[in-house]
């Protein structure tokens, strides 16, 4: 189920931070400055972040080691470290004025199989944003544990554990998240729910989020669509206010069409798969007409840094 991760106040984020230990990455003065006071949040704006592979070690770089199987070599890549990377990311998304109510990482927040020591340095380096009032929300993908994430999030009802997925109700959309799991299946179960969720709400268009690429990817590192893929595209373009589906996974920025129905894969914040990729975070800004999106690339000197893309609300 994707988790939701309430604002916290001074206190607690003081407290969190002195109980998950200390770092060699800090909260910045921007972050600092957020905590504790009355700030504007703005609804119609949302962070969008994805594969963000936090590992227990801060001082972990990409590439590291060679990821088994991968087909780029290590040599066309510049090391990025992933605390450093998500921790950039925050302080940008924090530095917002107005500031978005709603942050969602989509799926492999941690670097192995979502150790509780790789989810302690993940909550240490979101509480921040935490404490500057924004909600975060967080979908499962293939490097994940939820029942390890569980354990260090003591104010999560049991009854909560049981929810396939969650429905954000913003003014202009509905945005809909969606549990793929570790092995990209959505499941019978889940897919009913989500026809009935879309049909039950027509009144505005709907944006879908999940960890896993629906199809195969056409990008630099192929990789195979999650297995009920194509069930899942098809219940969404027989619904023309279901607008969009976002996803991570492939670690890549592109944009596909079915129809009404744009594709949008979200680029990794700290991994990337190419020589020259871009990787970072999204800032989404709705309105009546359109989802507007705008890309922050970590290394703000690379060439699409700012780009642009536009989701369609209307018919």
């Amino acid at each position: 189920m994707p988790i939701t991760l309430p604002p916290i106040n001074r206190r607690e984020f003081i407290k969190g931070s002195l109980a998950l230990g200390g770092t060699t990455i800090t909260a910045s003065p921007l972050s600092a400055k957020a905590v504790g006071e009355s700030v504007r949040l703005y609804q119609n704006r949302v962070a969008l972040l994805a594969d963000t592979h936090i590992s227990a070690d801060p001082n972990q770089a990409y590439p590291g080691t060679k990821w088994p199987g991968s087909p780029v070599k290590e040599s066309d890549h510049e090391r990025v470290n992933m605390a450093q990377s998500l921790a950039t990311a925050t302080t940008n998304v924090i530095a917002l004025n107005p500031l978005p109510a709603h942050l969602i990482i989509n799926g492999d927040c941690t670097m192995s199989r979502g150790t509780e020591a790789e989810y302690k340095e993940l909550l240490r380096l979101l509480g921040p944003v935490r404490a500057a009032g924004i909600t975060v929300h967080v979908t499962i993908g293939n490097h994940d544990n939820r029942e390890n994430l569980w354990k260090l999030l003591p104010f999560l009802k049991k009854e909560q554990m049981g929810i396939h997925a969650e429905v954000i109700e913003l003014p202009h959309a509905n945005l809909i998240l969606l549990d793929s799991g570790r092995k990209g299946i959505l499941g019978e179960k889940q897919m009913s729910w989500l026809a009935q969720e879309l049909d039950g709400r027509t009144d505005k268009p709907a944006l879908v989020f999940g960890h896993f690429n629906p199809s195969p990817n056409r990008g630099v590192r192929p990789i195979k669509g999650m297995s009920d893929g194509s069930a899942l595209l098809k219940l969404l373009a027989k619904r023309k206010h279901a607008r969009a589906y976002l996803y991570g996974h492939t670690h890549e920025w592109q944009q596909d069409r079915r129809g009404h129905l744009q594709l949008i894969n979200q680029p990794a914040v700290s991994y990337y798969f190419g020589k020259g990729h871009a990787h970072g975070w999204v800032d989404m800004q709705l309105t009546q007409k359109s989802a507007d999106l705008k890309l922050h690339c970590i290394n703000l000197k690379h060439p699409r840094h700012g780009e642009r893309r536009q989701i369609g609300l209307t018919s």
